[in-house]
C-alpha cells in the first residue's frame, strides 16, 4: 500500500525559488552556470537588445551622417549596412549556452588564461567603460533639457547631480543583474516603442525626402564618407563582443539559429529605425543640437515624454554595458564581487562623462571615439566569431573556468599565440588604414578612405584560421 505521508522534502524542492530571479541580486559572476540553473527561451533576447537600441546616441549618429555631407538616402543605406553587423553579435551569443559562461571567460579559448586577462582589460573593460561614458553623456544632455523645462538652471553642480542620478539608476539594474534585465526590458521596449512612434510621426511629417547637400560630394570623397559612416554605425554591434553574457543562462539545447535571430533582430530593427529618424530629422532641423532641435517639430505636450524616453533608452543600453564591464574586471583577475566591480566601473564612467560634457565637444568626442574603437573591436569580433565557427560552437565551460597552468586553455605560458598574433596583426592593419584622429598611410594613399573596419577584421580572421587550427583541435 502506498504511503499517504506527505513528502516534505519534495514539497520544499518544488517551492525552492530559482537562483536567478528578478528580486534577487545575481549570485553568479564569471563562474560556470550549471545545467540545473539554465532557463528561458531565446526570444527573451529580442527585448533585451531592442530596449538597448532605442536611445539618444542612435539619434545623434543618424543625424551626424547627414551633417557629414551625405544625402538622406545615402545615410539610410549606410545605416542599414552598418547595422547588419548585429548578425555577428548574435553569432557570438550562441557561445553563452554552449559554455554556460560569459564572453569574458569563453575568450580564454582564443587568447589563453593570461592573454585573456589583457584582452579583458583593454578590449572588454576599457571599451565597455568608454561606451558607458558616451551613452551616459548622451542621456545627460536630454536630462539637462528636462531639468531646464522644470525651471531649474542646469549649471555645473546640477549637471553633476543629474549625471550621478542617471548612473545610479543604471548601476542598480546592473547590480541586480541578469534576471532583472530579462524582466524589465520587455515593458521598457514597449514603452520606448510607443514614445518613438510619436517621434516618427512628427519627424516624417517635416522631413525632406529628396534632401541632398547644397554641394553634394562625389568620387573618392563620397566613398570616404560612406565608409566612415558605415564604420560609425558598425561600431555599435562590434562593441558587443560580450553578447554571451546575456544568453549564458539559456539551456544548452537552445536553438542556435533562434539565439542569432532574436539577438540580431532585436538590435537591428530599433537601431535602423532610430538612426534613420535622426537622419530624417537632419533634413528639417539642425541636428548639431538634437534634443533642442527636435523640440521644434514635436508636440509641446510630448517633449518631456520624449526626453524621458531618451534617458530611459540610454539607461537600458548602459545597464548591459556596465554589467559586462563588471564581468570583464573580474576576468582580469581581480578577486572582487561582481557588484563591487560594477560600481567601480560606474565611477570611472561618470568621471569620463563629466570630462566629455564639461570639457570637450560632445559630437566630436562621439565621432572620434566610435571610429577609433573599431580599430580594436573589429578584430576582436572577427577572432571570436572565427573561433566559434572553427570549433562548431563546442566549448567546455568547466574547463574554461580553470585558471591554473594545468588548464587545457593555458597553452604556452598562459597565452594562445595564434589568437594573440591574429588580434595584434589585425589591429595593426586596421591602424594603418584609419582616418579619424590621425590618418594612416593606407588611408592617405587612398585619398582619405578609411578601410580600417574591413581590413582589420579580414586580417584578424584570416590569420586566426591559418594559425589557430591546431590549438582549436586540441581544445575542442
Amino acid at each position: 500500500m502506498a504511503s499517504t505521508i506527505p513528502d516534505h522534502g519534495a514539497a520544499r524542492a518544488e517551492v525552492t525559488p530559482p537562483v536567478d530571479r528578478p528580486g534577487r541580486i545575481e549570485a553568479h559572476g564569471i563562474d560556470h552556470i550549471p545545467d540545473s540553473e539554465r532557463h528561458g527561451h531565446p526570444r527573451e533576447l529580442f527585448s533585451v537588445w531592442a530596449a538597448a537600441n532605442v536611445n539618444y546616441l542612435s539619434l545623434v549618429i543618424g543625424g551626424a551622417l547627414v551633417l557629414m555631407g551625405l544625402s538622406l538616402w545615402q545615410a539610410v543605406g549606410v545605416i542599414v549596412v552598418g547595422n547588419l553587423f548585429w548578425v555577428l553579435t548574435g553569432l557570438l551569443a550562441t557561445s553563452g549556452p554552449a559554455a554556460g559562461a560569459p564572453s569574458e571567460v569563453i575568450t580564454r579559448a582564443l587568447y589563453g588564461v593570461i592573454g585573456n586577462r589583457v584582452n579583458n582589460a583593454i578590449g572588454g573593460w576599457l571599451v565597455s567603460v568608454c561606451y558607458f561614458a558616451l551613452n551616459l553623456a548622451a542621456a545627460a544632455t536630454a536630462a539637462f533639457a528636462l531639468v531646464e523645462k522644470a525651471g531649474i538652471t542646469a549649471n555645473v553642480p546640477v549637471k553633476v547631480v543629474v549625471i550621478v542620478v542617471i548612473a545610479a539608476l543604471t548601476l542598480a539594474i546592473s547590480v541586480y543583474g541578469h534576471a532583472l534585465i530579462i524582466k524589465l526590458y520587455l515593458p521598457i521596449t514597449l514603452a520606448l516603442a510607443g514614445a518613438f512612434t510619436v517621434v516618427a510621426l512628427a519627424v516624417l511629417r517635416h522631413a525632406d525626402f529628396s534632401y541632398t547637400p547644397a554641394e553634394p560630394v562625389t568620387g573618392v570623397q563620397l566613398w570616404a564618407l560612406l565608409v566612415a559612416g558605415t564604420t560609425m554605425i558598425a561600431s555599435g554591434p562590434l562593441s558587443y563582443t560580450t553578447s554571451a553574457d546575456f544568453s549564458r543562462y539559456l539551456p544548452r539545447t537552445a536553438s542556435k539559429k533562434a539565439i542569432i535571430g532574436w539577438t540580431a533582430l532585436g538590435a537591428f530593427v530599433p537601431s535602423v529605425v532610430v538612426c534613420s529618424l535622426g537622419a530624417f530629422a537632419a533634413t528639417a532641423v539642425d541636428m548639431t543640437d538634437p534634443q533642442n532641435a527636435l523640440q521644434e517639430i514635436l508636440p509641446g505636450w510630448f517633449v518631456p515624454v520624449f526626453l524621458l524616453a531618451l534617458v530611459l533608452g540610454t539607461i537600458s543600453i548602459n545597464a548591459l554595458t556596465a554589467y559586462s564591464a563588471g564581468l570583464a574586471l573580474q576576468a582580469v583577475g581581480l578577486r572582487i564581487r561582481r557588484t563591487v566591480s560594477v560600481l567601480f566601473d560606474g565611477t570611472v564612467a561618470v568621471a569620463l562623462t563629466l570630462y566629455g560634457l564639461l570639457v570637450s565637444n560632445f559630437l566630436d568626442t562621439v565621432s572620434n571615439a566610435l571610429q577609433v574603437i573599431v580599430v580594436l573591436s573589429g578584430p576582436l569580433m572577427a577572432v571570436y566569431a572565427t573561433d566559434i565557427l572553427l570549433r562548431r560552437n563546442r566549448y567546455d565551460g568547466s574547463a574554461l573556468s580553470e585558471e591554473s597552468p594545468g588548464s587545457p586553455f593555458w597553452f604556452t605560458g598562459g597565452v594562445n599565440r595564434a589568437g594573440a598574433l591574429a588580434l595584434i596583426t589585425g589591429v595593426a592593419a586596421a591602424a594603418l588604414c584609419v582616418n579619424t584622429l590621425y590618418t594612416g598611410p593606407v588611408a592617405s594613399a587612398l585619398g582619405g578612405v578609411d578601410l580600417s573596419l574591413p581590413v582589420g577584421m579580414a586580417v584578424a580572421s584570416g590569420l586566426y584560421v591559418f594559425l589557430g587550427r591546431r590549438a582549436v583541435a586540441a581544445t575542442s
